[in-house]
């Protein structure tokens, strides 16, 4: 289960630096920022799930 929010996480952190990236080529803020909200979420995310793995053991 952990791995599963884990990959969760990877794969939110990386559609925030997709959208980042695309809203700054296209000059959108607010896709832009859209991505970085994103981004930082799935960073939180595993960070989270580090921290829990880290306890367990």
């Amino acid at each position: 289960m952990a791995v599963e929010k884990k990959a969760k996480g990877k794969m939110e952190e990386a559609a925030g630096k997709t959208k980042e990236a695309v809203g700054r080529t296209v000059g959108n803020e607010r896709m832009t920022v859209e991505g970085q909200a994103k981004k930082s979420k799935g960073a939180a995310r595993q960070a989270k799930e580090k921290t829990k793995d880290i306890f367990k053991h």
